[in-house]
């Protein structure tokens, strides 16, 4: 599951779809689970409730259907005014008279609730049972340029080393949740071992690797961006883009550009094997094997969508939207990572959900509960 901030509320109501596709009190049909920013914090749920996946739906359900954005981010006057004040002298000084991680938001709220609701020694749990074989979390560290998989499974598994990515082998928790959901800028980067990290998905070349390094022999991917058919057409415009676009369009290359390519890659591998004979790919002894997929992504503009339900932030939030241009529709991408409200997650979620239902027969072939 990608990243995506409040985006990921769309995976929660295609999992909601998954769940009451699937048998009652089936354990979940993915027995290897990865996420990258809010789609970490989606995936760890459903790791700790391995045993039981419509439990754990469930319980993804009663959070994003009812979240607000001070469940998330501070959303105070006196907490907005003071920590974007703080971010503003950092900038100017360059950090020189301050050691403290700077963001535009403080995030604490999300560690509250995290902390609450998630049961990380589960995810072992499930591990040992044997209704999870892994669960890894990305997050980007800022001082090694390095995509860091954090993953937690079988012994079996080996650590990896690829160009500028490797996995880690090491127990899941709120640390890395928290540091792979830190939205640069936005957020502020996390300390595990020895470097700070920030969200997982930027310099994540490679999203879907870390499930094939896993073991994973087919996928089901879940993106928070609409896929286009064709390029977008390129309209003259004499305005200069606002603060808020230029942040949007950097959002996009992190969390949307990334997937596009490496699923891109993924199919021209597959298309490689098929016309490769047999008995030639055997003898070069190289572990090539053909990896089938699935994708489910919005089938309508989350920017648009967020517009509409712009006016449920808070008065503190928006007017700190303002002055960037987040609330003008073509900052709107900017707006559509940060509206944790509950209206506009709910319209998300009725999306994934509708989006999953119109593809059922083929999802339930593609999980192997056909009939």
């Amino acid at each position: 599951m990608t990243g995506g901030g409040a985006r990921a509320a769309y995976q929660v109501g295609v999992l909601r779809a998954l769940s009451e596709l699937l048998p009652r009190a089936a354990r979940t049909p993915f027995p290897i689970i990865c996420g990258t920013s809010a789609g970490a914090i989606n995936a760890a749920v459903l790791a700790a409730d391995a045993s039981n996946f419509r439990h754990g739906v469930r319980r993804l359900m009663a959070v994003w259907k009812s979240f607000r954005v001070h469940h998330v981010y501070r959303a105070d006057p006196v907490g907005v005014i003071r920590n974007s004040s703080r971010w503003i002298f950092t900038t100017l000084t360059g950090g020189a008279l301050s050691r403290k991680p700077v963001s535009l938001l403080d995030n604490s709220p999300l560690v509250a609730l995290l902390r609450r609701h998630l049961d990380f020694p589960a995810i072992q749990r499930g591990i040992d049972s044997g209704d999870l074989a892994a669960f890894s979390v990305t997050c980007s560290g800022y001082s090694s340029g390095q995509s860091v998989t954090f993953y937690q499974g079988r012994p079996d598994l080996r650590p990896w080393r690829r160009a500028r990515r490797i996995g880690v082998a090491m127990p899941i928790t709120l640390e890395h949740l928290i540091a792979s959901s830190a939205l640069p800028f936005i957020f502020p980067p996390v300390h595990i071992n020895r470097e700070y990290f920030g969200d997982g998905s930027m310099r994540q070349i490679a999203p879907v690797s870390p499930a094939l390094h896993l073991g994973a022999d087919r996928l089901l991917v879940i993106g928070v961006g609409r896929q286009l058919q064709n390029p977008a057409e390129r309209v003259k415009t004499d305005s200069y883009p606002s603060l808020a676009q230029i942040a949007g369009h950097a959002l996009n290359s992190i969390f949307l550009d990334s997937l596009e390519v490496d699923l891109e890659r993924l199919q021209r591998i597959n298309r490689t094997i098929e016309i490769i004979p047999r008995e030639a790919l055997a003898a070069t002894n190289y572990p090539l094997h053909h990896v089938d997929f699935r994708l489910l992504s919005p089938s309508e503009e989350l920017e648009k969508i967020a517009s509409s339900h712009a006016d449920e932030l808070p008065r503190t939030i928006r007017s700190l939207l303002y002055t960037v241009g987040a609330l003008k529709r073509s900052g709107s991408n900017l707006l559509s990572y940060l509206l944790f409200e509950k209206s506009y997650c709910r319209a998300l979620i009725r999306l994934g959900y509708r989006d999953t239902m119109a593809r059922k027969d083929d999802l339930i072939a593609f999980l192997g509960y056909g009939r």
